[in-house]
Formats: C-alpha cells, sequence, structure tokens
C-alpha cells in the first residue's frame, strides 16, 4: 500500500473525510500533509495513544539504536518513563538549544541530565542552524547496532524537522517529512533512507495529555514552537501582585519579601502583572507551592519560572497541565 511520505499514513481516495484522503492515488501526499506544507493548515486528528505504545514496544524488540528527542525547554518531569516501553541503547538528543539564551552552556545541561539519568549517551543540538548535528552523526555511527535508527519523542520535540536537516546534509535524497507547528504531525512509522548503512525511522510523537499545548487556542501552536532565543522576562514582584501570562495562566505572590521572578517562556507570550484582588482566571484549578531560589517551577509545554528568594506562590491554570518543580536547570 502506498504511503504518504509527509505523516507516513497510507493513502485512500475513497472517504475525504479519514485520514490518508488524497484526490489521486498517485500523489506522494494526503491532503491534510499537502495543506499543512503549502498553506500552513492546521488540521487536529484524534488520536489513539495505544497505537503510539504498541509501536514502542515493537521497537523494544528490535537491538537498535533510539534516538530520543526531547525540547530543551520543556523536558519532562521524569525522562525515565521512556524506559517502560524501551528496552533499547538510546541517545538523549536535547534539541532547539538556539532558543535558550546563549550564555546557557552544553556541558552544564548534559550533566544536570547526567546526574539523574543513564542514557547510553547524551547531545545537545539544533536542527534548525545545524548545531552539533555532525557530533550528533558520529554517536549515531558509534552506537547503531544495524543499519536501523529508531527516532522517539513527544509530540513537536522536533523529530521531523531534525530527520528532513539530517537528509539534506547527509544524503542524496530530498527531505520529504511534514513539518508543522501542529501536535501530532506523524501518524505511522516512515523508513527514510540516509545512506546505504544507515536508515532512519520515524515515529508519530508521544502524545503527553499533560502538555499545555492540548489545551490552549491554534493561535498558540506557532507561539510554543518558537524558533527564536528566548528573552527571559524578569518582574519585581510584592505580596499580593499577580503576573497574568497569555490568557491562561496566573501566578499571585502569596508569602515573602519582594522577590524577582524571571520566566523563561517564549518571547510572543504577553504578561501583565496586576494586583491579587483581581479576579481574573480564579475559575481555573489553583495550587500552591513553596518555590526555593534554587528551584525552577516548571509548566509543562510552555517553560518555566524562577525567583532570586524563597517565596510561597499559587497558580491557576487548566486542572490537566502538568506543573512541577525541579533544581535550577540553568
Amino acid at each position: 500500500m502506498k504511503k504518504c511520505l509527509g505523516c507516513g499514513i497510507e493513502l485512500q481516495s475513497e472517504n475525504i473525510l479519514n485520514v490518508g484522503y488524497t484526490p489521486n492515488i498517485e500523489n506522494n501526499y494526503c491532503m491534510r500533509c499537502f495543506k499543512v506544507k503549502n498553506y500552513g493548515e492546521v488540521i487536529n486528528i484524534d488520536s489513539n495513544d495505544e497505537d503510539y505504545l504498541n509501536i514502542l514496544k515493537g521497537i523494544s524488540n528490535t537491538n537498535d539504536l533510539v534516538l530520543y528527542i526531547v525540547d530543551i525547554l520543556n523536558i519532562k518531569e521524569n525522562l525515565n518513563d521512556i524506559r517502560e516501553y524501551l528496552n533499547n541503547d538510546i541517545i538523549l538528543v536535547l534539541n532547539k538549544k538556539d532558543i535558550l539564551p546563549k550564555s546557557v552552556k552544553d556541558e552544564k545541561i548534559i550533566n544536570y541530565l547526567k546526574e539523574r539519568y543513564d542514557f547510553k549517551d547524551y547531545v545537545v543540538i539544533s536542527s534548525l542552524n545545524n548545531n552539533n548535528l555532525d557530533l550528533l552523526m558520529t554517536k549515531i555511527k558509534k552506537y547503531k547496532t544495524s543499519n536501523n535508527v529508531y527516532v522517539v519523542g513527544e509530540t513537536n520535540a522536533g523529530k521531523s524537522s531534525l530527520i528532513n536537516k539530517i537528509v539534506g546534509n547527509y544524503s542524496k535524497n530530498i527531505p520529504s517529512l511534514t513539518v508543522s507547528n501542529m501536535p501530532e504531525t506523524t501518524l505511522e512509522k516512515i523508513k527514510i533512507k540516509v545512506t546505504e548503512d544507515l536508515t532512519i525511522i520515524d515515529t508519530p510523537g508521544i502524545v503527553d495529555r499533560n502538555n499545555i499545548i492540548n489545551y490552549l487556542d491554534k493561535k498558540y501552536y506557532k507561539i510554543l514552537n518558537t524558533k527564536r532565543e528566548i528573552k527571559p522576562k524578569t518582574y519585581q514582584i510584592n505580596i499580593h501582585q499577580s503576573l497574568l501570562i497569555g490568557d491562561f495562566l496566573r501566578i499571585d505572590y502569596i508569602e515573602g519579601d519582594r522577590n524577582s521572578f524571571t520566566l523563561y517562556i517564549p518571547n510572543g507570550i504577553k504578561v501583565k502583572r496586576i494586583n491579587s484582588k483581581h479576579g481574573y482566571l480564579k475559575e481555573l484549578s489553583y495550587k500552591e507551592y513553596e518555590l526555593k531560589f534554587q528551584e525552577d517551577l516548571v509548566i509543562y509545554g510552555l517553560g518555566f519560572i524562577k525567583m532570586v528568594i524563597n517565596g510561597k506562590i499559587g497558580i491557576y491554570l487548566n486542572k490537566d497541565v502538568k506543573t512541577f518543580l525541579r533544581k535550577n536547570l540553568i
């Protein structure tokens, strides 16, 4: 059966409402990928988590090397979760390094992760700017056990962009994967031959239902998938003042001395300081945290927040979005 070169789904011309539809079965792309590629049109797909997990379990039955692609701004609370499904050797690939301030060194982030996890190797890259791709290719050649290397990761971690860049840089083939700001662009496994002794296999993104992107308006997709270096936003906050972040998050400063809040979030997200008596967003789910100066408060899918001294904060946010504390990443 012919499959879409962009998302891997089986092509069909019978039902325009079903995935994989194309008006002409001779086409190389389904209508969804065609619209994404040519018009930037966002079309959501109802995904089946079980299908994705079965793909991961199938990979685990091989002895092939796996690249685990992680968005450097949105590192999960526990990256070891992937070990529930994969027993393979894994290279942890921290993507999108260009969005963090240039002062942040690769070694600091890698050492931070090595203290917590035991992957085969680690590399910090930017597929956008070709940063450290030669290093990544060297590690792939060092650790691969066959011609096949699998690529896994959460949706919007940059898997397809990375593969396209590898194909463009190290192969005579033409990059073909569909790249989009929307979640769940890749729908099935896609084999991409890079060289005679390297075939990269792209997989659907692991859908984390605790990622904030699942609960925001489509207008935020492009903002959250920023390609620009983040300019940290710093605010001097007194007790009983609040920060409104976009139209989806509120942070109240409940207890502590005058404090400095620094937000590592995409530049396109608007932030406003208000008095805590204001009722805006108080209909959302509420949590409190004792945030220490050496900790980050992570809002998964958005970024993280730091303070210069200890303090107590309250946050209003969709109840399904994951928030957690961790030791300062940077």
